[in-house]
Order: structure tokens, then sequence, then C-alpha cells
């Protein structure tokens, strides 16, 4: 994290929703302890596979569409190759204390591939969020007080 005046580095926090949070995993898990805290919230760009193999929802069904006229020799270099965007695989490098949140009946990031994620991270202290009823939009408005208060028992609430 770049030096800025008034940046405490110790308190940055990274957090995004849908493929936001697919960003906040794979900024955790490149800058290792450079970051205090993350917050996906129900994370997009997790376990390729899975999704494509049960979502009609979201661009995954691109990806089955392509593999549908190419699957004879291109299916596993395919999933190879979303491997290094996966973040199941930047969450196994993560360590910063993580609050994740899933929306139950997402049909765009389903949450077995939330989970793929979730259960995967590296990091000792670790939340999950379910909103049970939720789609793609989770928590919606009722996710930001959860997240100040994840974040004020850490030490990394905003500052009044």
């Amino acid at each position: 994290v770049a030096e800025l005046p008034g940046l405490d580095a110790r308190r940055v926090v990274v957090a995004g929703g849908s493929q936001g949070g697919g960003l906040a995993l794979a900024a955790a898990g490149l800058l290792g302890d450079r970051v205090a805290a993350v917050m996906p919230d129900v994370p997009f760009l997790c376990h390729f596979r899975r999704a494509v193999q049960i979502t009609g929802e979201g661009p995954y069904p691109e990806i089955a569409k392509y593999l549908r006229w190419h699957s004879r020799h291109r299916v596993e270099p395919t999933f190879a190759t979303l491997d290094y965007f996966d973040g199941v695989h930047f969450a196994q490098r993560a360590t910063a204390p993580a609050l994740f949140s899933v929306g139950l009946m997402d049909p765009i990031c389903p949450a077995s591939t939330v989970y793929a994620a979730f259960n995967h991270y590296a990091g000792e202290d670790r939340t999950m969020t379910v909103w049970p009823f939720a789609d793609h939009g989770g928590g919606c408005g009722s996710n930001p007080p959860v997240q100040l208060d994840w974040l004020a028992e850490r030490g990394l609430a905003p500052e009044q």
C-alpha cells in the first residue's frame, strides 16, 4: 500500500460486492499483511467450474456456451486459465480477518461458490454473514451495519 498523506496503512480494509468482492479477495491474497481486513460480499469470480455447471445467470453461461462448441479439447485448458483469476486461489493466500457475505438464493454467484472461497480462506479470523432469502443483492442495506460492527470489534471501524 503506497504511502499517502493521512493514510494509516495498518487500517487498510478492502471490500466490495460481486465483482468487487472477487477483486477484494484478490487484493487480500496479493497484498498479504498489508491489508488489515477484507469484506467480500457475494463475491463473483469464485470456483468457476462449479458456477459454470450450476447457474444459467450472469456471465457464466458464456463459458458454458464456449465449452459446448470447444469441449473436445478446451475444457481443461479453459479452467486452468480461469484458475489464475479464481477467488478460491486468492483466498488460499489471504490471512487478514475476513467478513464474507452470501445470498442463499443468488443465481449469479451461487452460495456454493462463495463457500468454496470461504472454506479455502487461509486466515483464522473469518466470518460468513448468511442472507437466507437474498439473491445477488445479498444483505443490501442491512449489510453495512453488520460490517461496521464487525470492523469495530477488530478496532478498524471508521472514526466518528
